[in-house]
């Protein structure tokens, strides 16, 4: 009697660990801060351009195709960054949106820490640049970006619906610059997006 308490005590404790399954749905809500790399590439020959970190809030949607196997999309509210040149300071801000579509597999530990790791595509969408200082009066524009993403990060399950997760994102975001209809350079963004978020299970 008291082993099949025992085993029963046990299944109830391993309900957390169980695997997602083909045809599970998870909805991801939180918080994430884009962060890009130091050196974002120069414009007009030789000017350095620093473009700064923003925090926003953050949703993701995952639909598992097979166990432990899910297909992902990021989305976030808009980003906004502002843009530094070395030597002249601000000249502007830009806001963007990062949606991105990820592959993910997520380990099966047998407990209820599970960690992932993905790959994917990102589309970074810039609109409403504004000028300031020494580019005040000018019309600056960013080219859309298109590159790949990838990522790790883990779930502990609170139980067998929820959980806390945090993640982890290196995403190629490389966008054309014009000033006034010409093109005066690149800048690499590529920054590391982190993530916490608490996690829903359908």
């Amino acid at each position: 009697m008291k082993t099949i308490s025992l085993a029963a005590l046990v299944a109830v404790l391993a309900m957390p660990a169980l695997a997602q399954q083909a045809g599970d749905w998870t909805v991801g809500v939180g918080v994430g801060s884009v962060m890009p790399k130091d050196d974002n590439g120069t414009v007009a020959g030789n000017l350095d351009v620093e473009v700064d970190n923003d925090t926003r809030p953050t949703l993701t949607v995952e639909y598992f195709l097979r166990d432990n196997i899910g297909v992902e999309l990021l989305a976030a509210t808009p980003f906004e960054h502002d843009v530094n040149i070395d030597g002249v300071g601000k000249v502007g801000t830009v806001k963007h949106l990062p949606p991105t579509l990820s592959v993910n597999y997520h380990w099966d530990t047998g407990s209820a820490f599970k960690p992932y790791a993905g790959i994917g595509l990102n589309y970074t969408s810039f609109w409403d640049e504004s000028t300031e200082g020494a580019l005040a009066g000018n019309d600056l524009d960013l080219e859309h970006s298109f590159g790949l993403a990838v990522q790790a990060g883990a779930d502990w399950w609170l139980n067998d619906t929820s959980a806390i997760r945090a993640t982890v994102r290196w995403i190629d975001i490389d966008a054309d610059v014009k000033l006034n209809g010409e093109k005066i350079g690149e800048v690499e963004i590529d920054p590391f997006a982190v993530q916490a978020a608490y996690v829903f299970k359908f």
